[in-house]
């Protein structure tokens, strides 16, 4: 078979895909995009679009039933209809989705195919009886739900991120089997559209990258609307249970039994079905591409982006890493992974905002250090609207007076926390913050009162 050549390919139509052929073909190549599933990625079908969607179906719902607390009288009891929530979602979805598909399709040097890509050799891909030759490869193929092998859990149907997208029906009673990210945004959810949830942790406490007094807060946040919260689950298996599944977490414990079970164990890299030893490319022990700081993979000629090369596992990093492939190959710019500062957001409800260090990143560095904290029971626009679980906190380098890190937990947390970000990248010191004149009122016009009320960190 004669392979059809192209100037580059790109496997996987997710976040770092489409805008790199946009770049490629904009520059005059020739481009190939492969996807074996629906363009877009986990952003758009199975992630950020429409959990957020759903997130706010659950916001409505919860304020809805608060309205008294405001002053506002409904004339009855507050419903959910799921089947309009999901409905909802599912066109937010589409129409994301549908608008990439058109401009994709009207790219002018791009060819999309659809199917499996796997690699002949390091320059060769066939997709079913295509064969694909290019000097530029790029692998944008994503990562997936991990299923650990647990006792039970082949026994039992349960569900992933992915598949909770397609649900139907509203749960009796959830259980979400993990207690970080993804777990408590859907905890949360389900409890305000009305399921029963509890959530069952194997660590000590909930989100264990964060700090203590962070996932204390979350936990508190979490308990505060009714949902179960079991941490330090050491003997988690799974059964039936007539149409239920319970589900042992701790030895001479009561099982928790539900009528679904929500698995949020982490994510795999989608790296295991592509060939990548005929193509030369280097994997680590958990199988994400080895790449260097501008997302070169061990085989020149092929690069890695998004969350199968395990440098972020996020839509901006996903993208940023697309910034970095085009900068060094289309403009002479030199960017690099490293220049990226750690920034992502937790959407329960108030979410946080995190970028930098944490406190325990700070302690285990052995420098001077500041801390400012302010609960969001002392910032007035919390207070006025009704909203004043969590807090703030910033990091500070005693020395260099550089910014390290900062939490805002707290109603508007995800967007308020851009403020110091946007500082640590303009490398300004934390009197900049300190000087600065917000408006009034809103949550991160606390932010320069918090920098001028730094104290050591003991």
């Amino acid at each position: 078979m004669t392979a059809k050549t192209f100037d580059a390919i790109i496997i996987g139509a997710g976040q770092a895909g489409p805008p790199l052929a946009g770049r490629l073909t904009a520059a005059g190549m020739s481009v190939a995009l492969i996807e074996r599933k629906l363009v877009g990625g986990t952003c758009v079908n199975t992630g950020c679009i429409p959990t957020k969607t759903m997130v706010a179906s659950a916001y409505a719902a919860h304020l809805a039933r608060r309205a008294t607390d405001y002053g506002v009288t409904l004339s009855g009891p507050v419903g959910v209809d799921y089947n309009r929530i999901k409905a909802r979602k599912d066109k937010v979805t589409n129409d994301a989705r549908g608008n990439l598909e058109t401009w994709i399709a009207g790219m002018k040097g791009c060819t999309l195919y659809r199917g499996h890509a796997r690699f002949e050799s390091a320059n060769t891909v066939r997709i079913g009886d295509d064969l694909l030759t290019a000097d530029k490869i790029f692998l944008n193929t994503g990562g997936r739900a991990s299923v650990p092998d647990l006792p039970g859990i082949h026994d039992i149907d349960y569900l992933t991120n992915s598949s909770m997208m397609d649900l139907d029906v509203l749960p009796r009673h959830l259980i979400v089997v993990g207690g970080s990210y993804v777990s408590l945004e859907f905890a949360q959810m389900f409890r305000r559209f009305g399921s029963d949830v509890t959530v069952i942790e194997k660590s000590p406490r909930l989100t264990g990258r964060e700090d203590e007094d962070v996932s204390a807060s979350i936990l508190s946040i979490l308990e505060n609307e009714g949902i179960a919260v079991h941490l330090g689950a050491n003997d988690i298996s799974f059964a039936k249970q007539g149409n239920d599944i319970a589900v042992t977490f701790s030895a001479g414990k009561p099982p928790a039994v539900g009528s679904h079970v929500l698995l949020a164990l982490g994510r795999n890299p989608n790296t295991d079905d592509l060939g990548l030893d005929k193509a030369g490319v280097e994997v680590d022990k958990r199988g994400f591409v080895t790449v260097d700081d501008q997302l070169r993979t061990s085989m020149p000629g092929i690069w890695a982006m998004g969350d199968c090369n395990g440098k972020g596992a996020f839509t901006h990093t996903s993208y940023n890493d697309y910034e970095i492939v085009a900068a060094n190959l289309l403009d002479n710019d030199p960017r690099k992974v490293s220049d990226r500062i750690e920034a992502y957001a937790l959407y329960i409800d108030p979410p946080l905002g995190r970028c930098g260090m944490t406190e325990a990143a700070v302690r285990k560095s052995g420098r001077r250090a500041l801390v400012g904290q302010r609960p969001m029971t002392r910032v007035g626009r919390a207070v006025e609207k009704g909203e004043t679980q969590g807090f703030m906190k910033i990091l500070v380098d005693a020395d260099t007076r550089q910014i390290l890190g900062c939490s805002v937990l707290g109603p508007g947390g995800d967007e308020a926390v851009h403020c110091v970000l946007d500082l640590m990248y303009a490398k300004a010191p934390v009197d900049t913050l300190a000087r600065a004149v917000h408006i009034h009122p809103n949550v991160s016009e606390l932010l320069p009162t918090i920098a001028q009320e730094l104290k050591p960190l003991a």
